[in-house]
């Protein structure tokens, strides 16, 4: 192991390193109120069809065919997006139908007798949901959310594959450069521990204190 050769080029991951964090932040953020929206209007009949083929297709759907999609083929239609902006979206639309499922998990295990409760104190249908609902299901879906967080992030993998200079763009431009693969890949394991590390450890804290104060048990 080269640590001279990583002491010199561990800036352009660094570089990486925030972009990577910049549009995965933004796609998980689109990814969960897409998520929130189609849990909660999934129960109309016509518009929950819609979700329901919106679910199956973005999440039996690799990530990689719908940022190509969205790069390569949307131009033909004369919309063109740029590469940063085509990450975005693509990980939003395969995110959200895994958000989705995790907020039906949540809602559907706080009892219907919450609901009624809230309606009998007076509190309107939108107030019982926000208030008395939701953040039950929330605390209830904290370990799925966690878990959809951590494979958004590491699906940002294969941004490289529209010109993206995310993390492992730069590894692989590194080894066919240089041909210092070890280095290379120690950089961008590193990496990827830095970016998983302090979100793993949000999410058990989060966990923790929900349960505690006596929400998901």
């Amino acid at each position: 192991m080269d640590f001279t050769y990583i002491l010199e080029n561990y800036h352009q991951f660094i570089d990486a390193f925030w972009l990577t964090l910049r549009i995965g932040a933004l796609g998980i953020l689109l990814s969960f109120l897409l998520g929130l929206f189609c849990a909660g209007f999934r129960a109309i009949p016509v518009l929950g069809l819609l979700i329901r083929a919106y679910i199956e297709l973005s999440r039996n759907t690799p990530l990689l065919i719908q940022i190509i999609f969205l790069y390569y083929a949307l131009p033909k239609a004369g919309i063109s997006l740029s590469a940063e902006v085509c990450g975005v979206l693509g990980l939003a639309f395969l995110g959200g139908g895994y958000m989705c499922e995790a907020f039906g998990s949540g809602l559907s295990s706080v009892e219907k007798i919450q609901r009624e409760s809230a309606l009998s104190l007076g509190l309107s249908n939108t107030q019982a949901f926000f208030y008395v609902i939701l953040p039950q299901a929330l605390s209830v879906s904290v370990p799925a959310f966690l878990a959809n967080v951590v494979f958004l992030l590491k699906e940002t993998s294969v941004f490289s594959a529209i010109a993206l200079a995310d993390l492992m763009y730069v590894a692989k431009d590194q080894i066919g450069i240089d041909y210092m693969i070890n280095e290379s890949l120690f950089m961008l394991v590193v990496a990827y521990l830095l970016l998983l590390a302090p979100i793993l450890a949000l999410g058990f804290y989060l966990e923790k204190k929900l349960r505690f104060a006596g929400y998901g048990n």
